[in-house]
C-alpha cells in the first residue's frame, strides 16, 4: 500500500469516484440488502454485482490520486481496481468476468442467469464487500436493531 499520496497509483481522472470511500461503501451495504430483497434472478445478480462495483470504487478513492489525462478509451473498474490495489487482482478478475451477464440480466433477457448464479454472486459481493472494508480499515458495523441490551 503507497506510503504518501504522491506514491499513489494513477488513474484519469475522470475515472475517480465523487464519494468518500466510507460513502461507496455505505451505498455497497445498502444495495447487498436490496439484492438480498430482490426476487427476481437477473435483478438480483445485477444489484448485487452494483454493489461489489461500489466496494471497488471505494479503494480506487481510497488509494489512487487523479492522472491528468483527456478522456478517451473507457477503462473497466475491474481493471482500474487490479492496477491500483494488485491484492483484488483475483476478485476483479471475477467481478470483470460477471459484468457480461449483469448487463444482460439488466437489459432484461430472461433467464440468462439461475436462481444459483444469483445467490452464488451476492455472497461473493457481500465477501468482497466486507474484505473491502476490512482493507480499509473501514469495518461494517450491523445496524443496531433498537432492542435494549
Amino acid at each position: 500500500m503507497p506510503t504518501s499520496p504522491a506514491q499513489a497509483p494513477t488513474v484519469p481522472a475522470h475515472a475517480l469516484p465523487h464519494r468518500t470511500p466510507t460513502q461507496l461503501l455505505a451505498v455497497a451495504r445498502r444495495g447487498l440488502t436490496e439484492a438480498a430483497q430482490t426476487r427476481p434472478d437477473g435483478l438480483r445478480y445485477a444489484a448485487a454485482h452494483l454493489a461489489a462495483l461500489r466496494a471497488a470504487a471505494a479503494v480506487l478513492a481510497a488509494r489512487a490520486r487523479p492522472a491528468p489525462t483527456r478522456r478517451g478509451r473507457i477503462t473497466s473498474v475491474w481493471v482500474l481496481l487490479s492496477g491500483v490495489a494488485p491484492e483484488f487482482d483475483e476478485w476483479a478478475r471475477f467481478f470483470a468476468a460477471a459484468a457480461g451477464k449483469r448487463a444482460a440480466a439488466e437489459a432484461g433477457i430472461p433467464r440468462v442467469v439461475s436462481t444459483r448464479e444469483a445467490d452464488d454472486l451476492l455472497r461473493a459481493a457481500e465477501q468482497f464487500v466486507t474484505v473491502v472494508e476490512g482493507a480499509l480499515g473501514l469495518a461494517h458495523q450491523p445496524a443496531f436493531d433498537g432492542l435494549a441490551a
